[in-house]
């Protein structure tokens, strides 16, 4: 285990807040592994790398010898995290958590040690929790300092309402700290407000108060909003390699060393070595190549990012089309089923206006002819192959 002062530096790595630093290295110092939290509500079946900044630092922490606790919020998931929200968030159903953390399971072992990784999940303790241990948690904390949210202060001054559950959802994560006695929880930055309730908690039940560090929220594609799936400019665990490595060439040369910093298992010293390169002249695509191909190794095996290389620039410096692409079959009323329809149901764009505005841009292919016209249509009984902009590609099968 390295000394408790190079863990330090070490873990300081991308984070946005220690709190408090003195707490955590005086914990390091005692040479015993800590417990280390991070807690996922499974309100979807998917992750995307966003998601791993997280999951990236529990690694970090396991590879110092640490003990890590991935802590699936099945019964936090049925509130619904207000963090963030304008209006009250819809509840998950029992099977939709289940359905989701099945997922969770199998993806975050992508880049955690399955064999020192602890997987708990809170209702394991919430569910048994009486309406009086219910009400013991809620006197801990006042509705004063739950209006000190940014959120909940926003809808409280305009008029949109708060349901009492949604005032549950911090204490419910605090105690999750209170019941694995937690020495460290990891979280992102939006969630400052739930991780600081979860070392107050800790105090109140006569714990030692754990550190909180925050990591930033990875920017998606676009370089501007906050990695989404709601908003597409997400990359997904479960993308194919081909569209994983395209949309990671996607991003600016700026957003690239963000992405190095945060998503990167290379040491700081080999980074800072990248970016004097690029400094004295290097192309920044040729240092995006190694980035891409680093994600596309950790997702789908030693050597595809490599390959994934060699096909994305076959593929948009030559103009070839690549041999695998997602497969989809779309049925036509009437024989023939609107383009625009197509370009959103085959996941190439995110909504209609998309679609309509891709067009509108001269970005779409269709068997490599450029096509226009909003009111395009594909014809029943023939498989396409469609394509927008320089990376994104579906073969799509018409049926009548």
């Amino acid at each position: 285990m390295l000394s408790a002062a190079e863990q330090m530096q070490e873990l300081r790595r991308g984070a946005q807040d220690v709190l408090v630093e003195e707490d955590l290295a005086r914990k390091l110092a005692r040479g015993k592994p800590l417990k280390v939290k991070a807690g996922f509500d499974p309100t979807a079946p998917d992750l995307h790398i966003g998601h791993t900044v997280l999951i990236n630092k529990m690694r970090q922490f396991q590879q110092f010898g640490h003990d890590v606790i991935f802590l699936i919020g099945d019964f936090t998931g049925m509130i619904g995290d207000p963090t963030g929200k304008n209006a009250t968030r819809p509840r998950l159903t029992p099977a939709d958590v289940e359905a989701n953390a099945r997922t969770y399971q199998e993806q975050i072992f992508k880049i955690l040690d399955p064999e020192k990784t602890l997987i708990d999940f809170n209702s394991r303790w919430m569910g048994a929790m009486s309406s009086a241990g219910m009400i013991e948690l809620a006197a801990k904390h006042t509705v004063a300092r739950m209006l000190e949210r940014d959120d909940f202060s926003r809808r409280y001054k305009s008029g949109q309402p708060i349901a009492i559950h949604e005032f549950l959802y911090p204490l419910v994560q605090g105690y999750d700290s209170v019941a694995l006695e937690a020495d460290v929880e990891l979280g992102g930055t939006d969630q400052k407000f739930n991780l600081l309730v979860g070392r107050q908690l800790q105090a109140d039940y006569g714990q030692e108060p754990q550190v909180v560090i925050t990591m930033p929220l990875l920017e998606g594609l676009d370089g501007v909003n906050k990695m989404s799936k709601s908003l597409g400019n997400y990359v997904g665990i479960t993308d194919a390699p081909g569209e994983m490595f395209g949309k990671l060439m996607s991003i600016s040369d700026t957003l690239m060393w963000r992405y190095f910093e945060l998503l990167s298992f290379r040491p700081a010293v080999e980074v800072g070595a990248l970016k004097a390169d690029v400094a004295a002249g290097r192309n920044p695509r040729d240092v995006k190549f190694e980035l891409a191909a680093e994600i596309v190794d950790r997702f789908h095996g030693t050597g595809t990012g490599e390959k994934e290389r060699v096909e994305f620039i076959a593929r948009f410096r030559e103009g070839a089309t690549p041999d695998e692409m997602p497969g989809f079959t779309i049925a036509a009323a009437g024989g023939a089923v609107r383009l625009a329809a197509v370009l959103k149901d085959a996941q190439l764009v995110p909504s209609t206006s998309a679609a309509y505005r891709m067009l509108g841009q001269g970005a779409v292919r269709v068997d490599g002819e450029r096509v226009g016209d909003r009111d395009a249509t594909l014809a029943a009984g023939a498989t396409y192959v469609v394509q927008v902009g320089k990376r994104s590609f579906a073969r799509v099968s018409v049926t009548g």
